[in-house]
């Protein structure tokens, strides 16, 4: 029963799969190939990140993240949360292995959210493609937009959540982890 409760959503996504392809065998055989396709992709880019922030996990001290990243860190802690973020390479979903680490080396909770604003439009290759394919002006433009941006909507956001929610948060990952 306890197995059936950890893969409750992977079944349910085989049975509604199944019932897709039961209804219409296009759309089903369509919809089978893109879940391997996305499986496949998943396979690439979660395994260095993986181990990226294992090495990162057991390297750097929680003390550290804490002085860079954490409650007290001001403007120090936004601008190296931009900086990870923009060096990232890879899906949004692989940001959020990352989060866990952060969370549980003590990373304030709008660094946490700026990070992940961040890692999901201005990344340093995204940037690079839209120099090359746009011009310097409307990608520097753009970038501007998006980090004043992050930078608003993580400290609104983070000012709004409850703090029982944001710490019952933390304890969650540290029981994970």
């Amino acid at each position: 029963m306890k197995l059936l409760k950890k893969y409750k959503m992977f079944i349910i996504s085989l049975v509604v799969l199944l019932i897709v392809f039961i209804i219409n065998k296009d759309i089903g055989i369509k919809s089978y190939k893109k879940a391997i396709s996305s499986s496949k992709q998943m396979l690439i880019y979660l395994p260095p990140i993986f181990i990226l922030i294992g090495l990162v996990d057991v390297w750097v001290p929680k003390e550290t993240m804490v002085n860079l990243m954490g409650e007290e860190s001001g403007i120090k802690g936004i601008f190296l949360s931009m900086l990870v973020g923009s060096c990232t390479a890879g899906p949004l979903y692989g940001a959020f292995p990352v989060v866990a680490v952060f969370m549980k080396k003590g990373v304030k909770f709008s660094n946490i959210l700026i990070f992940i604003g961040t890692w999901s439009c201005a990344k340093i290759v995204m940037i690079m493609f839209e120099i090359a394919a746009l011009g310097f002006k409307f990608a520097l433009t753009r970038l501007l937009v998006d980090i004043l941006g992050i930078i608003i909507i993580s400290l609104i956001i983070a000012h709004f959540v409850p703090e029982k929610e944001i710490n019952n948060a933390y304890e969650k990952i540290e029981k994970v982890s």
